[in-house]
């Protein structure tokens, strides 16, 4: 992503601010143990190997992200214990800088860890689980917050699906032929007519993948989620969408596992996958063909 505010300074803050500022929230702080840019727009400061100080990088900071968003979400699942993710120990702001305090998880991303397929298989079932006792958390807060953007109604889940459709559609507008635009907007119009009239809508995560998933390097074993701040209120299944379509199958598993879900989420979750393979062929070469095998399934 490009910069958004590319001539906004964006001081690296020296190690005595940094623990001046944890200090407020954990008085015992000793040191300054590493620094990590690679979230993009947050950067984190390790304090004592067990603290983390999150700061915005003002200069791409983007509209949908928030540290005090992050922070309350995070305070919301401070009531389920058996939900793994930081604990705040402070929010707040020190001049221009805004600031979360937090507990480190322990382990490391996904995205750099070796796990055999068994450990990655028990890993998506782990996060499935608490994906669902996420979504499972008590929903008026998140709205009556005016923190969270999103869908106030599935009417809103429905129209931003059909956006997604229609974005794809326009791409085989401009090269795509007669043939495979009918065959498109047939595939849009047959799959938006499967949604159902209704269904529940949750605060979600918004990207719960491999940069934001932990694992213990050793045992593959997960340890928990990072990374509330682009949170937003949909339709549960856009979290289990972050993950790639081999992928889906067994964190759906885990999902369900615990309780089953209903028609309706299994309607939204039919879309979702016929969205995602039809954004796959949408940049292909030669789509006509499964152009074709989409819509003879929703046949």
């Amino acid at each position: 992503m490009a910069d958004i505010q590319s001539n906004v300074q964006d001081p690296i803050l020296d190690d005595a601010l940094v623990l001046s500022l944890v200090r407020r929230h954990v008085p015992e702080a000793q040191s300054v143990t590493g620094i990590d840019e690679t979230g993009g727009e947050a950067r984190t400061y390790a304090v004592d190997e067990l603290i983390i100080l999150k700061t915005q990088r003002p200069h791409k900071i983007r509209p949908s992200t928030s540290l005090e968003k992050e922070a309350f979400f995070l305070r919301e699942l401070e009531k389920y214990p058996d939900i793994s993710v930081p604990r705040v120990l402070g929010y707040g702001r020190e001049g221009s800088i805004e600031y979360t305090c937090m507990s480190r998880i322990p382990g490391i991303a996904v995205k750099y860890a070796s796990l055999a397929f068994e450990a990655r298989n028990n890993m998506l079932i782990e996060l499935g689980k608490r994906l669902r006792r996420i979504h499972g958390a008590v929903q008026q807060p998140f709205i009556e917050s005016g923190l969270f953007p999103g869908d106030r109604t599935f009417e809103d889940t429905k129209t931003r699906l059909k956006s997604a459709f229609d974005k794809e559609i326009g791409k085989i507008v401009l090269r795509g032929n007669a043939d495979e635009i009918e065959l498109a907007q047939g595939i849009a119009t047959k799959a938006l007519a499967h949604l159902p009239d209704n269904d529940v809508l949750v605060a979600v995560h918004a990207n719960p993948a491999t940069t934001h998933t932990f694992v213990d390097p050793e045992t593959g074993h997960y340890t928990g989620t990072i990374d509330f701040g682009d949170a937003y209120i949909s339709h549960p299944v856009f979290d289990l969408r972050r993950w790639g379509l081999l992928d889906r199958g067994t964190l759906l598993a885990g999902y369900v596992s615990e309780k089953p879900v209903s028609e309706e989420f299994m309607r939204v979750w039919d879309v979702v996958q016929i969205l995602d393979s039809f954004t796959v062929s949408s940049n292909k070469e030669n789509m006509s063909a499964d152009l074709a095998a989409i819509l003879e399934k929703l046949s």
